[in-house]
């Protein structure tokens, strides 16, 4: 690894801490309380909505990452891109169960329960046991080659869990609240976030867990490299 990509990921990872603890200053010391229709004050930890939406659409970026990485290994037969498909793959997993529990402490504040079947939740959980099968898969093919493949294949197909999870509560009704847009078929005005310190608390927490998300998958994705080149170098080595 070069002097200056090592340069590049120490300055990312202090951007990243530095935008992180900016957006706790914001969520603590700037943004006023929230409140709901009627004017009362919600509990505090509704405020994990800022990191939970973030999150959220950092597992979709990573589970498209993945779709065309996968796309482009079937295409060109490179291994950089097998590499980039299951960086891809266990940064997003990652991120998809935190969508579960922040969710879950979010459901626990809004309707009392850290669980219910709802639309949303469901296709939430559905998309990261997808995603931990394509991780299980990677583990039970011992022949890279073939490995590569049918991973290749599974996040081709799996990426439809990614459509079905975002759109399920603009398709179905859904407990879940919808910032952003609105149901189809419904009437009035959709989304519910208002307010321009809102709005900028949201725009740094999305910054920050991007930053996060691109800095764990650069790292990953050395990783990974490196263990390749010295799975390779043993196999030469065994050869000889």
């Amino acid at each position: 690894m070069s002097r200056n990509f090592r340069k590049i990921e120490a300055f990312l990872g202090l951007l990243t801490a530095g935008v992180m603890l900016f957006a706790f200053y914001l969520m603590f010391f700037y943004l006023p309380p929230m409140k709901d229709e009627a004017g009362e004050v919600l509990n505090s930890s509704f405020n994990i909505f800022y990191f939970h939406l973030p999150i959220a659409l950092s597992s979709y970026l990573a589970f498209a990452i993945l779709f065309l990485c996968s796309l482009f290994f079937l295409w060109k037969k490179a291994s950089c891109w097998d590499i980039y498909a299951r960086s891809a793959a266990e940064v997003g997993a990652l991120f998809a169960f935190l969508v579960l529990l922040t969710g879950s402490i979010w459901a626990k504040a809004a309707w009392g329960w850290y669980w219910i079947w709802d639309i949303r939740l469901s296709t939430s959980l559905v998309l990261f046991l997808v995603y931990l099968a394509y991780l299980a898969l990677r583990q039970a093919v011992e022949e890279p080659e073939k490995r590569a493949r049918f991973a290749a294949v599974f996040g081709i197909l799996g990426f439809v869990s990614v459509p079905m999870s975002f759109f399920s509560i603009r398709l179905w009704r859904s407990a879940h609240p919808l910032m952003f847009g609105q149901n189809l078929g419904a009437s009035g005005k959709g989304g519910g976030l208002e307010g321009s310190a809102l709005k900028l608390t949201l725009l740094v927490n999305s910054l920050a867990i991007f930053l996060l998300f691109a800095s764990l998958f650069i790292l990953k994705t050395q990783n990974e490299s490196l263990q390749e080149k010295l799975e390779e170098k043993n196999a030469r080595q065994f050869d000889e």
